[in-house]
């Protein structure tokens, strides 16, 4: 039984997604933004950064959105959500979690809290730099498709097609969405039809994007 500490629309949704795809026995936690409760002190003896994800595995919490999604797919080997140590995949499929995390995840973050980069009176030159960053990342995935690849890593389903779709999702308010790059409209129509996605758009209350 995992218990999962999330808030509906944040980083915590690719995890909520990969438990449900799984059929794992989860509960549910939630941590109300609107009053701050991702700072509060007893929230932040279970993940002192003041974020969500946090998910307590065999009693201990643990943290960070990718390495959850890749720690879930390592004890639960049977789903093959990763490919194995030693698989040709595997290099491919390591650089794309790290980049989604590395890259694409921080500039969102520049996006959404521009003050936290350089301060307030600074927000407008700190989106700009911040959509730069993002749509140079999304055309990068957007080219990765070129080859006709149904996913991030060729045929398979990996738990970095968690995060990116999550990602992707992020932009729907965004001047320029991922859906407006051609390829990514087209990877994500398919990932919107799955059960699992749109499970936990259900779950969570999010009437956006999930329908086109």
């Amino acid at each position: 039984m995992y218990t999962l500490y999330y808030s509906p629309g944040t980083a915590s949704l690719a995890v909520h997604w990969m438990l449900i795809e799984l059929g794992a026995p989860f509960t549910l936690v939630e941590i109300d933004f609107s009053r701050r409760a991702q700072k509060s002190a007893e929230y932040l003896q279970i993940n002192p950064s003041g974020h969500v994800p946090a998910l307590v595995v065999d009693g201990v919490p643990h943290a960070e959105c990718a390495a959850l999604l890749m720690l879930l797919t390592e004890r639960h080997p049977k789903a093959n959500l990763a490919p194995a140590v030693g698989d040709p995949q595997r290099a491919e499929y390591l650089q794309w979690m790290f980049f989604l995390a590395n890259t694409l995840q921080p500039a969102y973050r520049s996006w959404f809290y521009p003050e936290e980069v350089a301060g307030p009176e600074n927000i407008d030159v700190s989106k700009q730099y911040a959509r730069a960053k993002i749509e140079a990342a999304l055309s990068r995935l957007d080219g990765l498709f070129a080859d006709g690849r149904r996913f991030l890593v060729g045929e398979q389903m990996t738990a970095a097609d968690f995060l990116a779709t999550m990602l992707m999702r992020w932009s729907r308010n965004m001047p320029r969405t991922a859906t407006q790059f051609p390829r990514l409209a087209t990877y994500l129509n398919h990932m919107r039809t799955l059960p699992s996605l749109r499970e936990v758009h259900v779950r969570e209350k999010l009437a956006d994007w999930i329908n086109g």
